[in-house]
């Protein structure tokens, strides 16, 4: 029988992502009311720094400038904060930050969940998934996600120079880059209800499609993942190779193929150690030392995750230097 004290670690997974995806839609909400005031007038709400978390490529633009400037950005200091703490939470706590934190992912697997029950399918086959995508196509179709990663890494880090970062972290399309993600939503052409159907489409039938397949986010954090101290390990001789662990795994890792878990797409959510039967064959374990609590992973990653929150707020790094009045004038210039 697996640890019970483990089989918590789901549940205390689904909490807290569920807790951030409500945050975010509450967040989303905050940010509607700030964008009708600004362009239609009406009762004042104060733009939310946390919208910014949604912006992860002038994020990465901030983040090259603080290293070759050592100026912190001014104008959406909270995206880079939490972009940097996802960059930290990565390499210290494996991709817990796609597994624990982020809302998109979370959406993905309740969608499948949701349509997995509704159907039955996981009261007839036992697995939790409705499809998984035959070996000669699942394993290139990662690829699509590191070739998006490359090309925003090639186009900030290799073509963009400190005077192309600066003209571009002060230009109005910067400053209304979280108001034009949200006119995109609100009034979506044809084309892009087309793509969004199809993605909501794929995530239902097929687990997590849009994080192993196609976000370049998630591919960043999986390759600084790999250089990173923890890692689940298998005891070859108390596995009894039954692959529960396959089966629950989000991302579809052959575990049972492999000594130790090190691999991009692990998402640091635990489920395989969680319903592992045999006690003690799959472990969290880091460098020099042969056994760690699972709980360890969740419990440094939120609290290490809220520290950046901290720190960037008492240090003025969190709310952004321009005032509400000025984001509306840049606002009106978009709507008109």
């Amino acid at each position: 029988m697996p640890n019970r004290h483990f089989l918590v670690l789901p549940l205390m997974r689904r909490l807290v992502h569920g807790a951030f995806l409500l945050f975010c839609l509450f967040i989303g909400f905050r940010f509607y009311q700030f964008y009708q005031w600004a362009v239609a007038g009406g009762n004042y709400t104060p733009r939310p720094p946390s919208v910014e978390a949604f912006l992860p490529i002038g994020a990465l633009v901030s983040l090259k400038q603080f290293l070759l400037t050592g100026q912190y950005d001014p104008l959406h200091p909270a995206g880079l904060t939490i972009f940097t703490a996802a960059l930290v939470l990565a390499f210290l706590f494996r991709k817990g930050f796609c597994g624990w934190v982020c809302p998109v992912g979370f959406t993905s697997e309740l969608l499948h969940c949701l349509t997995n029950r509704a159907t039955g399918h996981l009261r007839r086959s036992k697995r939790p998934y409705l499809l998984r995508l035959p070996q000669w196509l699942d394993y290139p179709l990662p690829l699509l996600k590191y070739l998006l990663l490359g090309f925003f890494l090639y186009l900030i880090l290799w073509k963009m120079d400190l005077a192309a970062l600066e003209n571009f972290s002060r230009s109005p399309y910067s400053i209304t880059t979280d108001a034009r993600m949200l006119f995109f939503f609100l009034h979506p052409s044809v084309l892009a209800l087309g793509i969004m159907t199809c993605l909501v489409i794929l995530s239902i039938v097929l687990r997590n499609f849009w994080c192993r397949y196609l976000c370049p986010y998630g591919a960043l954090l999986g390759l600084l993942a790999l250089a990173g101290p923890l890692q689940v390990t298998r005891d070859q001789k108390k596995c009894i190779d039954c692959k529960k662990c396959e089966d629950i795994c989000p991302a579809a890792i052959k575990i049972t193929a492999k000594k130790k878990l090190i691999s991009p797409e692990c998402i640091g959510c635990l489920e395989c150690v969680a319903r592992c039967p045999q006690e003690d064959c799959l472990t969290l374990t880091a460098l020099f030392t042969k056994k760690l609590s699972p709980f360890l992973l969740p419990c440094g990653l939120l609290s290490l995750f809220f520290t950046f929150w901290l720190a960037a707020k008492y240090t003025g790094h969190w709310q952004s230097s321009l005032t509400d009045d000025v984001f509306k004038h840049f606002y009106q210039m978009i709507h008109r």
